[in-house]
Parts: C-alpha cells; structure tokens; sequence
C-alpha cells in the first residue's frame, strides 16, 4: 500500500457513523471520528456501537463535532483496548463528556458510581487544541504529520481537521470536513474554506439541494407566536438537545427584546404587549439545559453579534421568561398545566423527530386539540412520528407515537420552519471545495445518500471544469491511497 492513505470505517454507507483513518505509514495512522451508524447505515450483521476495526498504531482520535454520529463510538474505542489522546476544539472538550455521559446513561448504566467513572476516565484522555494552530503528533525520521483545526460552523466547537503529512521530501495536506454549517446561524463563526487540500474527504448530507432562504424565518416564528397567543394554545417544538435547541433560544430572546422595546418605558404592560411579557418559553430536556449552560460560558466562540448581545447586559441563553424543566414530576405537572388551562406557552423538548424523550407526552396530551400548534425546525426521517406529524399539515390525520399500539388524532395546528438546517447545503459544499482560489486537488464525498453523492460529485466536476481545473471527484469507497507528491488515490 502506498502512504498516506484513508480507510473508511463508516459514512460511507449514509449519513452516520463518520469515522476516518489516516495511514501515515504501515504501522501508524489517526482516526478522524468515531461515530455511531445509525437506522439503515448500520453495516449488515454488525451490533449497535459495534467498533469494527482494528485499532492497532492508531496515536489518536481527532474529533470534529460531538454529535452521537461522529463520537458515539468512543466507549467501544476504548473497549477494545485504545488508550491515546482525543484531540477536539475547546468548546467540544467542555461538551463531549456531557454527550457521552447521557449516552452512557441511556444504553449502558445509570448507576452514579459507574457513570462518574467513566466520565473520569473520558476526561482523563480528552486534549483541547485551540483553534487555527498547528499542533505536531507524529515526528520521527521518515514520518511528520501536524493537525490544525479550523472552525467548521455546523455546532459550538465544531471543526475541520487540516492533517499535513510530510515523507522525506514530499508533503501532503488531507483536509477531513466533519460536518460543515450553513452560514446564517446566529451563534456561530462563519466557515472559511481551506487555503488548499491536496485530497479533501467532503461530507455530502445536502448536497443535492440548496437551502431556503433563512432571512424570513425570525418573521415567520413571530407570527406563530402571535397565533398561539390569540389561539391561548403551546407551541410545543421537537428539537435536538446540541445546536438547535440554543439557536432556537437565540432567536425567541430576540423577538421578546423585540416586543418587549414596542411598550413605552415606566408604563403597566397591557394588551398583546402583557402577553409577550408573561409568555413562558419552557425548555423540557436535563440534557439541552446543561448544553445550554455550556453555551452560554463558551460565549468567548460565539460570533461577534452574539457577544455583543452579551456585552449589552442581555443573556439570550438565559433570559427571564425562559422556565427550565428538571424532574419528570415537574415535567408531567407542566404538561398538565397546559392541557388543562389557556395559558399561552413555548415549549422546547426532546426528541427532534418525536421518536422518544419528553416531548412525546406533550404530543399525546395536545395533538387532538385544534388550540396548539407543533413546529418543525428540523428534518423528519421516513417513518418516524415526527415525518408522519409533519405530513399532516394543513390536514387532519392519526398517528402513533410509541409501542403502546394507540392513534391519536392530529388535529393541532402543523407547521415547518424552513432555514434551520444545520449543515451547509449544495453550494455551501461547493464553496468550501473550491477553498481559498486554491481548489482541493482531489474530492472523496462520504457522509451522504448514494444518490445524492452523485449529483455533487457531477456538480463540483462541472464547476472545476468551468475554472478549467482538473481534479478526481471520488464517492469514497472502503481505502484509498494517496500518493506523496500531489495526491493520488
């Protein structure tokens, strides 16, 4: 085998379980992720969090983001013996024990004792690397490689990994992508493409489509709340505990600033205004509460609108209104509460595709009630309820929520918030593909459906074309070599 080279070990199959090693030499390499395959990404026969791969002469993990599909094997990592660093952005190192630590919870043990252990033992192997710095992690006669990472928009802490390879005389640059954002969120730092890539390994979720345009969506929440005040109803939003929970809060806070600057100074708060000003926003998951508060001592990452926010005395991630659910007794007496009264509400909770978590009880309580209203801010895949939920829209329908076999009538009001998507879309992929007017020499697409590999990859052909470029777009297969010169798989 030629050095360096790139096996797969997962999202190559779907859109989970990134995981990525770079040989460097036939006894050393790095791995880049180690997700979880998730649904029908999860190779035939193999069992759920299943490693499987050899771990030998692997020096270190390299985590791009702390999303279960890119870190959820981390605990079968370190059961099949591995002991060396995790390499992360800052922000990720405060947020990966958070995430692994529910995850242990939920499929391993609760029991306290076990769970602060291992934690422990996480923590023990986590390294925290600034971000735009080299950091050397192979440097031995034959053989260097140094890694930067460079801020990657998709969530806090999220990065690309620039790996620079040198064998004797000859150098290479592998860019890994993770997952890059999309450009508009409020909270995080733009994407700044590489300055080149001899061999660029490019997520593809959404790279056959462009985004909706995210300028109007400030608007559109607005006018839902305004109907759920009038309708005396809860808005009740599925959302994912890391990321979109945060921008969602980001956006609420600024309609309530908002509304809050419409009343006149010193006067009683009266009509709509009155109502603005007592409507509870209910965040209903331990897990996005401690994010949360993870977000909010990160606010040294935030983008600089954001801070400035911060630095004008305001806390868009902990302002008054917002009311944090802790036990599940809390929980089911607010869901109660809202049932059984008028009061006008804003509801955030787990799960994002109503498969499980907190906001199924809200689900079962209010979906046969015309007064509330649920609100997509996220993708719903094929057969969950949430994607059966959302095909209700302008139009009445059943659906069951969890095992217990029982339909329930949707007959609340449906709707999706388009522009909240946090992956960078068809051009946003281009873009970043097409770097710093030094395009990456040579494409591997991971991380995408088949088909939608495929239109990118005829996509960035057609675009390098147009600059007259040459370069091999490749959809990655099981390893690829790269040659030490420029490139070749």
């Amino acid at each position: 085998m030629d050095f360096p080279s790139i096996s797969h070990h997962g999202g190559v199959r779907g859109v989970t379980g990134s995981c990525h090693q770079l040989h460097l030499d036939d006894v050393t390499s790095l791995l880049i992720d180690c997700g979880l395959e998730q649904g029908r990404d999860v190779r035939p026969g193999a069992q759920p969090g299943e490693l499987g791969f050899d771990i030998a002469g692997i020096q270190a993990l390299i985590v791009t983001h702390v999303h279960l599909d890119h870190v959820g094997r981390i605990p079968a990592l370190f059961a099949a013996g591995f002991r060396g660093p995790i390499l992360c952005s800052e922000p990720s190192a405060k947020l990966l024990p958070l995430v692994l630590e529910d995850a242990y919870r939920l499929d391993i043990s609760s029991e306290p004792a076990q769970v602060a252990r291992y934690i422990e033992f996480l923590e023990q192997h986590i390294v925290a690397l600034p971000f735009e710095c080299w950091h050397a992690l192979v440097d031995r006669p034959g053989v260097h490689c140094a890694i930067r990472l460079q801020r990657a928009g998709h969530l806090l802490g999220s990065a690309y990994v620039e790996c620079e390879v040198k064998r004797g005389d000859d150098a290479v640059r592998v860019v890994f992508s993770g997952d890059l954002g999309a450009p508009s969120n409020p909270l995080l730092r733009p994407v700044l493409p590489p300055e080149r890539a001899d061999v660029l390994v490019l997520e593809s979720t959404y790279g056959d489509r462009l985004h909706a345009d995210r300028t109007d969506r400030l608007q559109q929440l607005e006018t839902a709340i305004d109907r759920a005040l009038a309708d005396h109803g809860t808005i009740l939003i599925p959302a994912f505990s890391l990321g979109r929970t945060q921008e969602l809060l980001y956006e609420i806070e600024d309609i309530l600033h908002r509304k809050a600057l419409q009343d006149h100074p010193g006067d009683a708060p009266t009509g709509e205004f009155a109502q603005w000003g007592q409507l509870p926003v209910i965040l209903d998951s331990p897990l996005a509460q401690r994010i949360t508060s993870a977000y909010r001592e990160l606010h040294r990452y935030w983008r600089d609108e954001a801070r400035v926010r911060m630095g004008q005395g305001r806390d868009p991630l902990a302002f008054h209104q917002l009311v944090t659910i802790d036990s599940h007794a809390q929980h089911q007496r607010v869901v109660n509460y809202l049932k059984s009264t008028g009061r006008p509400a804003i509801v955030i909770a787990g799960n994002g595709m109503c498969s499980g978590g907190r906001i199924v009880n809200y689900l079962k309580a209010m979906l046969g009630d015309p007064r509330h209203e649920v609100m997509f801010v996220g993708y719903q895949a094929k057969g969950t309820p949430g994607a059966v939920i959302q095909a209700a829209e302008r139009a009445e329908g059943f659906v069951q929520i969890d095992l217990d076999g029982r339909m329930y009538e949707i007959r609340a009001k449906v709707m999706t918030l388009g522009g909240y998507s946090g992956h960078a879309d068809q051009e946003g992929l281009v873009r970043f593909a097409l770097g710093q007017g030094e395009p990456a020499r040579r494409v591997a697409l991971v991380h995408g459906d088949k088909d939608v590999k495929r239109v990118l990859a005829e996509v960035l052909r057609r675009r390098y074309a147009g600059l007259g470029v040459e370069a091999v777009i490749t959809i990655a297969g099981q390893c690829q070599a790269i040659d030490g010169t420029r490139g070749r798989q």
